[in-house]
């Protein structure tokens, strides 16, 4: 199912809730603590899409099967949410950079930055040095680490060092068993969903930067070819499918008139 399918609100209340075994009260209650984010109809009734539904099922499976309290089912989804933009902001841009390539626009756009090494990312602190900063066992650090919450570097001859984003990890998870009472599953899977959001931002920061290479470099060439072969040459679009390659054709049907599976 491609993305925009996924996210066309199509179930009202009552289905969505059947969908997902809840009650429609407790889908208004995830609602009100911005755990999932409806649509509306033009005349204001919730309409809830199967990206929806998906959140609901793993609301439940974090509240039932993993028993985490509310405050950290709403970091996981804060999170989820924070993913859901950011590949939706992906989308859009590339969108976005296949109408300049239709465009052959004559200005070039800028190459993409060196792939350095965040600083925020370099490890630099031996364990009993991260251990103080963050007011935490050494111990408690190595526990986190099998738990894979965290993620220190190793210098040549093996010894853990961690960096400053290690440091804010480690002070996020003692906010959230100290202050807020998430049991370490619920931590387990904020810290997941936070080293997803990260590598997947930097993946499609990633990407993007190479699309706006291959842009520049078709631009370069466009320019430097005579007249005569400018004038003839044509670009289509289909040789740097994008998102929008997967046609939706069938989606209102198979989704427009969406019923309750039989269970």
């Amino acid at each position: 199912m491609s993305t925009d399918a996924k996210q066309r609100p199509v179930y009202v209340i009552s289905v969505a809730a059947e969908l997902v075994d809840m009650h429609p009260q407790t889908l208004r209650l995830y609602e009100r603590k911005n755990l999932i984010r409806p649509g509306r109809s033009s005349g204001k009734t919730r309409l809830y899409s199967e990206r929806d539904i998906d959140h609901l099922r793993e609301i439940r499976r974090l509240t039932q099967e993993l028993g985490v309290n509310l405050a950290g089912v709403e970091e996981v989804m804060r999170l989820q949410h924070e993913l859901d933009d950011i590949q939706d902001e992906f989308e859009a841009d590339i969108e976005r950079l296949e109408a300049e390539i239709r465009s052959r626009a004559t200005h070039a756009l800028p190459s993409s930055q060196d792939a350095a090494l965040d600083p925020r990312d370099r490890p630099v602190y031996v364990i009993s040095i991260a251990a103080e900063l963050v007011d935490m066992h050494p111990q408690t650090l190595r526990l986190y680490e099998r738990k894979n919450l965290i993620r220190p570097g190793r210098s040549s001859g093996k010894t853990r060092l961690y960096s400053e984003r290690d440091i804010d990890h480690l002070r996020e998870i003692r906010r959230f068993t100290q202050e807020l009472g998430v049991n370490l599953a619920g931590v387990e899977e904020i810290m997941r969903l936070r080293f997803q959001l990260e590598g997947t931002r930097a993946r499609l920061e990633y990407r993007i930067g190479d699309i706006q290479q291959d842009i520049q470099s078709r631009m370069t060439r466009w320019r430097e070819l005579p007249s005569s072969e400018t004038s003839s040459d044509t670009f289509s679009p289909d040789t740097h499918g994008g998102p929008d390659d997967v046609s939706d054709d069938d989606s209102d049907d198979e989704l427009g008139g969406a019923a309750v599976p039989n269970r």
